[in-house]
């Protein structure tokens, strides 16, 4: 009798919760109009990037400065006193000698160090500290070991170098900008940055700069190492390994920071002249949310060339630090200034030619670009090194195993070589030979 009365109870219950929820229900109001899929915003999105607008490649004539039979490089050519406008280079790309300088490219550790170029002499830094000297004949002359006692090679990486005056300025991700008798490689002098010292240094007169860390601006006796005098910028830690070189001439010297700010400063006490900040990053990409500055800042005439990793490249006034024009190219390398024109490695793995004078572009070649050509698997891209204005061509090495040439009027492929392992380096020019550094950390030379 109970079992049937709880029975009865739950049925009970059930019609009546049947009966609550047909009450409650509401005629389903259907909105008139088209149905869209609510991922088709991010689909327009990915169209809109792929639409835009490409100028046509135009093959323009160039005026290229005479070639020079340069016999030393010997900094980055963000400077007029140092740089070789146009070097003499036969192009045929014939692979002369290579010669072992320490350690490759690994996990955690990369070169970063342009060769630099005198006396008969190529130096080189290698991913843990190490220089040497090799003859332009190709032989290992002196090699010198940078890494602190308590320290091992591969606990830091990065630096940079420059020559003047028969010393070699080695600055390294140990936090040390070191001087070097070139001749002998005998440590003259060391420095404690207080932080990484992966900046390529740039020399003028009696003074060495310097950007450490990304964020601190440098300049050092270069007969003693002492502190002239130093500046600090906004910290950032969104930051690409290495660092951009300071530019110089007789007046100023122009600094650039991991941050995206760009300053300059009276070369003879460290006043600070101007500051600018490059702001904006290329749409669609987050690679483009890094804007360390990436294309060291070049002086030509009164105005600075200065672009970041995140897809912007501006003219600056020198003396003023007025902004002149911005362009929507992200140089990942220094850019090269002849002929009215700019020639730059893009941060779209582009080789992209731009009128001087308001940025306008004028041709784009593209490069290799996705390691693997499975799109799941397309998170490597190549890297690549340049472009160079040598012997009447343009030049980029890429970590791809190739140099390549083009032609500067109007970007077509005109000549490759293979570099074993691939390049790691920018590459440099002297005595009509072209030296670059393999990922695999050896020294080539082509003539």
């Amino acid at each position: 009798m109970r079992v049937r009365l709880v029975r009865n109870w739950g049925w009970a219950l059930g019609l009546a919760g049947l009966v609550g929820l047909s009450a409650c229900a509401e005629r389903q109001v259907i909105l008139p109009g088209e149905r869209e899929n609510l991922r088709a915003v991010l689909s327009e999105d990915e169209a809109a990037l792929a639409a835009q607008e490409v100028p046509e490649n135009r093959a323009l004539p160039v005026s290229l400065p005479a070639t020079v039979a340069n016999t030393a490089w010997t900094q980055r050519h963000g400077s007029p006193a140092t740089r070789v406008a146009h070097p003499a280079f036969g192009g045929a790309m014939e692979m002369l000698w290579s010669n072992d300088i320490g350690a490759g490219d690994a996990r955690r550790n990369r070169i970063t160090a342009d060769p630099v170029v005198a006396g008969g002499r190529v130096f080189t830094l290698d991913s843990e500290a190490r220089v040497t000297a090799t003859s332009t004949a190709g032989e290992t002359v002196w090699s010198s070991d940078l890494v602190p006692p308590r320290d091992r090679g591969r606990d830091a990486t990065g630096g940079g170098l420059a020559f003047a005056d028969g010393k070699l300025f080695v600055s390294s991700g140990f936090g040390l900008l070191t001087a070097l008798d070139a001749a002998t490689g005998q440590q003259l002098w060391q420095q404690k940055l207080e932080t990484t010292g992966s900046g390529t240094p740039t020399v003028m007169g009696d003074t060495v700069y310097l950007v450490a860390g990304d964020r601190t601006a440098w300049a050092l006796n270069t007969e003693n190492g002492r502190i002239r005098w130093q500046f600090d910028s906004t910290p950032s830690v969104h930051n690409v390994l290495g660092g951009p070189a300071p530019a110089l001439n007789e007046q100023v010297a122009i600094f650039a920071f991991g941050s995206g700010e760009v300053q300059a400063a009276f070369r003879g006490g460290g006043l600070r002249l101007w500051n600018a900040v490059i702001s904006g990053h290329r749409d669609g990409f987050s690679r483009a949310r890094v804007t360390d500055i990436t294309g060291d800042p070049v002086l030509s005439g009164t105005t600075a060339y200065v672009g970041t990793y995140g897809g912007r490249l501006v003219a600056l006034n020198a003396g003023t630090g007025e902004r002149l024009w911005t362009a929507e190219e992200g140089p990942l390398n220094p850019v090269w200034v002849a002929g009215g024109s700019l020639f730059l490695v893009s941060d779209q793995n582009e080789l992209v030619r731009l009128d001087a004078e308001d940025g306008s572009r004028i041709w784009g070649t593209k490069l290799p670009l996705f390691v693997k050509d499975r799109p799941r698997r397309q998170k490597e891209v190549f890297a690549h090194y340049g472009p160079v204005i040598a012997g009447g061509r343009l030049i980029v090495a890429s970590n791809d195993g190739f140099v390549r040439s083009f032609d500067p009027v109007s970007g077509e492929l005109v000549g490759t070589v293979e570099i074993p392992g691939g390049a790691t380096t920018n590459p440099v020019f002297a005595g009509g030979v072209m030296y670059v550094v393999s990922s695999q950390g050896a020294l080539y030379a082509f003539r």
